[in-house]
């Protein structure tokens, strides 16, 4: 059986501040095809393009032109409340900044994008429990963000990204802030979403380590995919 393409992008350029003096054309026509229930890396050192490429596959950002087809859906063609229902459905995002709400806990955290997708009450709050034990922060979804180290805010982090069952999880440098211990259960927990929960996963990262542990590397350098080859993969642990 063929495998299903759910990020397709032909030739996509990215300009801000079009037909001024400072126009910045950031990326130069970048083509790529993510297969679903993929685990890539995009690497790629600071102002390579990343994170613009990053807000584009998530649906945060338009291209400026070219092609790009999200799990079938033309972007091009999609409206502004189309553009919302994608990130708050088809996408969980993950940021090496947590983007956690201070004030509320890690349990309302969580329920959020439920929230906003309509979900009933009680529904929202078993599915945010159950997301909190996956990630094993169950003991902590009464506290506030913080009073939580940074693993556990990424990890809440995680479980808010995976609350409406997307179809593709975006990470930006999810282990950025985080000592290379508390990284590598971070990084377990994105195997164990790939490999038991068939999560697309695309890691947006400047380290070869990570990078190599995912089943695809697409190197990015000035704007344009330069290379493409395949990871070492990872087996997560527990």
């Amino acid at each position: 059986m063929e495998q299903k393409i759910i990020i397709d992008m032909k030739d996509i350029v990215k300009r801000y501040y079009i037909g001024k003096p400072n126009e910045l054309e950031v990326l130069h026509g970048v083509s790529l095809k993510v297969y679903e229930g993929e685990f890539v890396a995009i690497v790629g050192p600071s102002g390579s393009g990343k994170s613009t490429l990053m807000n584009v596959i998530g649906a945060l950002d338009l291209p400026t032109s070219g092609q790009y087809y999200l799990d079938g859906l033309d972007m091009f063609d999609a409206r502004e409340d189309d553009l919302s229902a994608i990130r708050n459905r088809k996408i969980g995002f993950v940021f090496q900044t947590y983007n956690l709400i201070a004030r509320t806990t890690a349990l309302k955290n969580v329920e959020l994008p439920m929230l906003y997708a309509g979900m009933g009450r009680r529904e929202r709050s078993e599915r945010a429990k159950e997301l909190l034990r996956l990630v094993e922060m169950d003991d902590r979804m009464s506290h506030k963000p913080d009073e939580l180290s940074g693993g556990q805010k990424q990890r809440v982090a995680i479980a808010r990204a995976m609350a409406n069952d997307p179809a593709i999880i975006l990470a930006d440098e999810p282990t950025g802030a985080l000592d290379s211990g508390t990284g590598r259960l971070i990084m377990d927990i994105f195997h164990r979403l790939n490999k038991e929960q068939g999560k697309t996963i695309v890691l947006i990262t400047h380290s070869p380590e990570l990078a190599e542990e995912t089943q695809r590397i697409m190197t990015l350098h000035d704007g344009l995919i330069i290379s493409e080859r395949k990871g070492g993969g990872r087996v997560a642990a527990g």
